[in-house]
Order: C-alpha cells, then sequence, then structure tokens
C-alpha cells in the first residue's frame, strides 16, 4: 500500500472493471474519480482487483519519527518499562493505532537506577513523550520522558477518578479527596496548551 501518485478532485484513475472503489473516489460512466486532493494508493486485497484511494497527504505521511514529540495513553506497566499507544505526533492526531515502550532507564535524565515505574506512570495517563528510536518488532517505538517538559500531563486518581492536579515536577493531587500520588510530571510547555 504506496503512494503511487498525486491527483485533484476530478481526475479519472480506472475503470471499474480495473479496480475496486476505496475512500476518497466516486464512480461515473463506468471509471473511477478522485473526490479529494491528495495521493492515489492501490492496496490488494488477495486475489480479488486492488482497491483504489485517495488519501491526503498528511494521512500518507504522519508517522512518528525519531526526535519526535508525541502524546501517548499507557496502557501497562512492569518494574521494567511502560507500554503506551502513541495517539498524536505534535498536535495532530493519529489513524492509526502506533505502540510504543518507555523503559525505565528513558524515564529521567538523572539517577535512572533509582527510577520506580510504578511511582513514574500508571495505566490511563496521558503522557508527552519524544521518540528516540524505531525500535523492532516487538518493541516498536522507544519513547523518553527524560526532559523537564516531557511525562504526564492528565492523570485520574485512584480513589475519586477526578484529574489530577500537579503540584510538583513528581506528585499530583487529586483536588477532591486531597490524596497526593506519585508521577512524572511534564512541566507543560505553553505551545502544548489550548487557548
Amino acid at each position: 500500500m504506496s503512494p503511487t501518485r498525486l491527483c485533484v478532485p476530478g481526475d479519472k484513475l480506472c475503470s471499474v472493471e480495473d479496480c475496486i472503489m476505496g475512500t476518497g473516489v466516486y464512480l461515473r460512466h463506468g471509471y473511477i474519480y478522485s473526490s479529494l486532493a491528495g495521493y492515489v494508493l492501490r492496496k490488494n486485497e488477495g486475489e480479488e482487483l486492488p482497491v483504489i484511494s485517495v488519501v491526503r497527504e498528511t494521512e500518507v505521511l504522519l508517522l512518528p519519527d525519531v526526535g519526535a514529540i508525541v502524546t501517548c495513553k499507557v496502557t501497562s506497566i512492569n518494574s521494567r518499562f511502560a507500554k503506551v499507544h502513541i495517539l498524536y505526533v505534535g498536535s495532530t492526531p493519529l489513524k492509526d493505532l502506533f505502540r510504543g515502550t518507555i523503559r525505565k532507564e528513558d524515564v529521567h535524565a538523572t539517577e535512572k537506577d533509582k527510577v520506580e515505574m510504578h511511582r513514574s506512570f500508571r495505566p490511563g495517563d496521558i503522557v508527552l513523550a519524544k521518540v528516540i528510536s524505531l525500535g523492532d518488532v516487538q518493541s516498536n517505538y522507544l519513547l523518553t520522558t527524560a526532559e523537564n517538559e516531557l511525562g504526564v500531563v492528565v492523570a485520574h486518581s485512584d480513589a475519586a477518578r477526578a484529574q489530577m492536579v500537579p503540584i510538583s515536577w513528581c506528585e499530583m493531587q487529586c483536588p477532591q479527596t486531597h490524596t497526593k500520588e506519585f508521577r512524572k510530571v511534564a512541566r507543560v510547555q505553553p505551545e502544548y496548551l489550548e487557548a
């Protein structure tokens, strides 16, 4: 499934006898036409005719890349790493599911040997992280929160399920029960705050 060429609305792509209609296209007089400006994608579905679609540039090219700041949701933790789903690259939402790992040694810039994962993240936390490696088939994207601007930005308390408020670089507090919980808190920069 690779982009083959650019097209604009109204471009004739192929005959209906040669392809199956996908997204971003329409049928007229036996031919499939583009309804979007974007890239033409042909995807073979086994022995059948290929499916032809048109997708916008951002849908084709947007992938987490090394150095990108990503927003992710923690799905599970253990003593060595946290597993996450990457939701955004910068401020752009991703259409596909990308998995990532934050290893114990990539949580803090200093005192890496003293990091305790359960005191840094919890399942359900929303985290700002930076992509440090594309990883491999098993570990997917490797992420780091070893900068002051990176870490947990949204967390809910275990007791009241209320959104907690950061009170230091390593603690958040529930506004209802005033219970404190440990987290690796991000110092969120103005460009990441919505007006």
